[in-house]
């Protein structure tokens, strides 16, 4: 099984068991799952944009929050960030995405946490729609 792929099947698992105790489900909401690659060392300075600019911003330009994780296994947990967010629509991603990039804030903070040069190598986006039996819609 690819890196992706199995990625991919671990956090759907894992929103599979949140997702019981999730509220504020609804129907029609698209999911997207984030993978980002960091260069070497930079894994704790992505957290720090996360954990102190990225998820508020994001949650400015119309995006959910649902959930961000690290790989346990040694090799990937140095470099790899897995998120997912919730979005209204395709459509409303494309305009959050856009909105967002685009944020004088963000900006400021992209370059401010790049200082010391680039945190992200590769970012991968898989979209996703909830299974008619998903516990989390």
């Amino acid at each position: 099984m690819t890196r992706k792929k199995l990625l991919l099947v671990c956090l759907v698992f894992v929103l599979c068991r949140v997702g019981f105790g999730f509220t504020g489900a609804r129907r029609g909401r698209v999911f997207e799952i984030r993978t980002y690659t960091t260069y070497e060392g930079k894994l704790d300075a992505l957290h720090a944009r996360f954990r102190n600019h990225t998820m508020k911003l994001f949650k400015k330009h119309g995006m959910t929050n649902i959930g961000y994780w690290t790989p346990q296994d040694a090799a990937l947990s140095q470099n790899t960030l897995l998120y997912v967010l919730a979005h209204s629509s395709r459509e409303d991603a494309k305009k959050s995405w856009e909105s967002f990039r685009n944020d004088p804030e963000w900006k400021k903070v992209r370059e401010a946490s790049e200082a010391d040069g680039k945190i992200v190598s590769k970012v991968e986006s898989v979209f996703m729609d909830a299974t008619d039996y998903s516990p989390m819609k």
